[in-house]
């Protein structure tokens, strides 16, 4: 063998949530294992994500692993929505408890994953030189692990300082005395720019299509209250796991009308009504009423009392305008939390660049020119989101049966069987890929749902002597039909919506709608349906 080679049964390649649970779970099934990670240590997108504000929009009580009870019961989350900070303290804390980084290859990134059909054993290779084969290749490669920074004319001439939200300096930016200029409207940008406002001499928000977004509400978890919640996991994991998005919301919620179950239809109320109920709760007025998600008219009268709030907080008149999300449906877009967004907007040291007034023509040395002017920086911020699902997928040279690049086999599309197997693609597994819950869900839910899955795959194959798994082809069609079946009707899939979710974010990205809507709960009996029938839709090979 090559020296610069080494043999395991299974390489991983990420070491976030997913990557350091695989770890623990193969180890226990005596499987000689290798993580591979890019970073310096443990985290995942916690460790990459270290903007100013990120925090993460599902109770911290519920975003936590439940495969260990020590590590339910000795974890104290101190917020009812965790900052990233506490979260990538969780990640160090299990990488610790579980002795797990003598197992894992920091800095060093995967560049190409071939099968060799001849050995039945997937060779990777890195960018240290060192070369890995393993009987079974896992990508825990993350959903959203790959920043999108969009091509603008002129952004290499830009000479002050440059971010990336998606990669952000572990010893942070002091913004003070700098002119911050911010591209992008999203999820990170929405929790970074209050935070930024507070700092920065000056704040400018470029913004191409405004979100929709609900006040978090966050707060501090008392002791008695974790108390309980402690008390009570094992019925907290089991309403999770059969839930629709793996969030139960037990206790929590985020205050107000959002406890409220969405049982009032919007289409039965007078406009006199509505615009009692944005007075009385605001933004959460609109989580009442189940006829949103589904009637497009319904939609168009909830978008008409957020854009009522929003009149109501943000001062300016022209800036309130300019903020109002039209043209799309709410809900198409994944779901924003914020702290004190539109407020922001209400400082002397905030300005609202409304791009559908006039868009980017170029990045200069000193700022950015658009149609309506110029506007001058010292400091650039790209809020610019992620290539989701497919993108860190897409970056590796993966290659199966015959030499077929993973690229050209979703030349049209992402295409799996259960967002676990690609087709042609033997021993070859994705954590939450496309056609899974992923990314509709609570991660950490769907993330050891699909890590139990697939060890216990390995320990099927392992006790009946199989050498290969891989998904048939008329799974795998099914399984994609299935999927965009299952969102049509929804908000996700309306002709005017542009989300992550269709990779409309990404130019020459074939839109297909990538995660599954029909819920945790549903998936996990599929699945389970699946290996109940002795693994319908799999090839397993002696």
């Amino acid at each position: 063998m090559n020296p610069s080679e080494s043999e395991f049964d299974v390489v991983v390649v990420g070491a976030g949530f997913s990557g350091m649970y695989l770890l623990h779970k193969l180890r226990q099934l005596g499987l000689s294992t290798r993580v591979i990670e890019a970073g310096d240590d443990v985290g995942g997108t916690w460790y990459w994500n270290r903007y100013p504000g990120a925090r993460c929009d599902v109770p911290s009580m519920e975003y936590s692993f439940s495969f260990s009870p020590e590590l339910q019961q000795e974890w104290r989350w101190t917020e009812v929505m965790a900052a990233q900070p506490e979260i990538l303290d969780y990640a160090n804390h299990i990488a610790d408890r579980f002795t797990l980084r003598r197992d894992i290859e920091f800095a060093t990134r995967v560049e190409s994953a071939h099968y060799d059909e001849s050995e039945q054993r997937w060779r990777i290779k890195t960018d240290t030189a060192r070369t890995y084969t393993a009987r079974f290749c896992v990508m825990a490669t993350g959903c959203l692990s790959v920043p999108n920074t969009p091509t603008i004319e002129g952004a290499e001439n830009f000479s002050g300082d440059v971010f990336h939200t998606g990669n952000w300096p572990a010893q942070g930016v002091d913004f003070s005395k700098r002119r911050v200029g911010i591209i992008g409207t999203g999820s990170s940008a929405i929790q970074a720019i209050p935070v930024i406002a507070e700092q920065a001499q000056h704040l400018t928000v470029l913004q191409r299509t405004p979100n929709y977004t609900m006040p978090a509400h966050n707060r501090p978890l008392s002791e008695e209250f974790r108390q309980q919640a402690i008390e009570n996991y094992d019925e907290i994991r089991e309403q999770q796991r059969q839930s629709m998005t793996g969030i139960v919301g037990y206790g929590f919620g985020f205050g107000g009308a959002d406890n409220v179950e969405p049982t009032e239809a919007i289409l039965e109320t007078t406009a006199a009504q509505r615009a009692a109920l944005v007075e009385q709760e605001g933004f959460v007025a609109i989580r009442r009423f189940a006829d949103v998600a589904l009637d497009t008219a319904a939609n168009e009268l909830a978008c008409d009392m957020y854009r009522q709030q929003i009149k109501r907080v943000v001062k300016d008149p022209r800036t309130a305008e300019g903020l109002m999300p039209k043209g799309y449906p709410m809900g198409c877009k994944r779901p924003v939390i914020d702290t004190h967004y539109y407020e922001a907007f209400n400082r002397d040291n905030v300005d609202l660049v409304d791009l559908r007034r006039g868009g980017i023509e170029t990045i200069t040395a000193t700022g950015v020119q658009t149609v309506q002017g110029h506007f001058e920086f010292d400091t650039l911020v790209y809020a610019t989101g992620f290539d989701a699902m497919t993108g860190a997928l897409q970056k590796i040279d993966i290659r199966g049966r015959k030499g077929e690049a993973l690229r050209d086999h979703w030349e049209a599309g992402p295409r799996s069987y259960l967002g676990l197997q690609v087709t042609g693609f033997p021993n070859l597994f994705t954590v939450t890929g496309p056609g899974s819950p992923s990314v509709l869900s609570n991660m950490l839910v769907s993330i050891e749902q699909h890590v139990d899955w697939i060890a216990d795959c390995l320990t099927h194959m392992r006790d009946r002597q199989l050498a290969t798994i891989e998904p048939t082809l008329a799974a795998e069609e099914a399984w994609v039909g299935h999927v965009n079946e299952v969102a049509q009707g929804t908000m996700f899939t309306a002709p005017s919506c542009n989300s992550w979710y269709l990779g409309a974010n990404i130019p020459g990205k074939p839109r297909i709608f990538m995660p599954y809507v029909g819920g945790v709960g549903e998936y996990r009996k599929k699945c389970d349906q699946v290996v109940a029938n002795d693994y319908e839709g799999f090839v397993l090979s002696a």
